[in-house]
């Protein structure tokens, strides 16, 4: 009897402990509105991209909207992301009438873009990186048909690929459970209140400890960073033969092979990137979620450009640092080839291009340099005094 009233006592207090979770998860979300949502970091305006000649649209529902909304809307080949409520049946939806599940609207992410620039089997495989895709009743701490994910398609190609997509995640046994993602036909879409768009910008330090909080951001760490699916141009990338330093380099009498040379050493996405000022596609690339100790040189001068003392997790799918080893090999400029001015970066001598720079990083700069892994060759900790970079093994003391 003792044992019985134990164990129900231990239900008891597993089911208060859950139930405690998500109704602070949910206080958090419907205090938003009332909070001062620039006390945490001084937001920038959002800039305004080129409008698509011919724009469409992609609806994905992934549990709570606020973290599905920053991996589309910080992708370059994206025009805009906006945060709303999906499908359902009703003539109007807001958050109250939502967040009280009772209605078949789910909080979902509608996404912008350009087909010429960036494929819907891109977004796709953004949008399963995101989420846990074997959850049936919600995301994480987040419970309830309206945080239930699910791919809203509007024409057969669009669906044809969204089941090819979830199929061969399915066949490939990175989950024990099935992918319980619903595929669905679109039908409307509600954009949610102003104060819950752009909230990661909006109130910073509050997503990112509601994001930890409810267990996305560890759960995305733990499936999804060391087993990223690679594209062949990011295979190709791996197994090139990239120049190595020496400890013999000097940059300042550094000369820049012919373009001829460039294209016959580098791979065709190293050659866009650093030649002709392109960008790699975010979360499929070699070195956004590398953890390893090193430092990150230019691929084609071998200049010393980054640590990995200084690299963090900036939630945009490219290596991002907070500063870099040295100044001196960097070269800042104004680029003009969005409608706004941004701040590029390109290495001193080799004169590449490597990345922009951006003022919403992390203390004590304040700085986000992202960069290209194409732009860059690793050098782990261990090689560096034979390559020539034992100078700077003192970062890591």
């Amino acid at each position: 009897m003792k044992i019985k009233t134990a164990f129900r006592l231990l239900a008891v207090a597993v089911v208060l402990t859950l139930m405690y979770v998500a109704y602070g998860v949910k206080l958090i979300k419907e205090n938003a509105r009332n909070t001062n949502l620039n006390q945490t970091t001084e937001m920038e305006s959002k800039p305004a991209k080129t409008a698509p000649e011919n724009p469409q649209t992609a609806t994905f529902a992934g549990g709570c909207f606020w973290c599905m909304e920053p991996s589309y809307q910080e992708h370059p080949d994206v025009f805009d992301a906006i945060v709303g409520y999906a499908g359902g049946s009703e003539e109007e939806a807001n958050y109250k009438k939502v967040s009280s599940d009772t209605t078949d609207h789910r909080e979902a992410v509608q996404v912008t873009y350009d087909p010429e620039k960036i494929s819907y089997e891109a977004l796709l495989e953004i949008f399963w990186r995101q989420i846990d895709p074997t959850d049936e009743g919600g995301q994480f701490a987040d419970r309830g048909f309206h945080y239930t994910t699910a791919i809203y398609y509007q024409n057969e190609a669009e669906k044809a690929a969204a089941e090819k997509a979830k199929q061969e995640l399915q066949d490939s046994g990175k989950f024990d459970k099935p992918i319980a993602t619903k595929i669905e036909p679109f039908t409307t879409f509600f954009p949610a209140e102003e104060y819950h768009q752009d909230y990661y910008k909006k109130s910073a330090q509050r997503y990112k400890q509601y994001k930890k909080g409810s267990g996305r951001e560890d759960f995305i760490e733990d499936n999804w960073q060391d087993n990223k699916l690679e594209n062949s141009e990011t295979q190709e990338l791996k197994n090139s033969q990239v120049p190595k330093s020496s400890s013999s380099q000097v940059y300042e009498n550094f000369q820049k092979p012919s373009e001829n040379e460039l294209r016959e050493t580098l791979t065709e996405l190293q050659y866009k990137v650093t030649q002709k000022s392109g960008t790699e596609t975010p979360f499929d690339n070699l070195y956004w979620d590398n953890h390893e100790d090193g430092i990150y040189v230019d691929i084609v001068s071998g200049e010393p450009l980054y640590s990995s003392t200084t690299k963090y997790e900036s939630g945009t799918g490219w290596p991002s640092f907070w500063q870099p080893i040295d100044a001196e090999y960097l070269v800042e400029k104004t680029d003009w080839k969005l409608i706004y001015p941004r701040t590029e970066i390109r290495s001193k001598y080799g004169d590449n291009h490597i990345g922009h720079v951006f003022k919403d990083g992390p203390e004590p700069t304040g700085l986000r340099y992202c960069m290209n892994s194409a732009a860059m060759r690793f050098v782990p900790k261990a090689d560096m005094e034979g390559e020539g970079y034992g100078k700077y093994l003192d970062l890591f003391n």
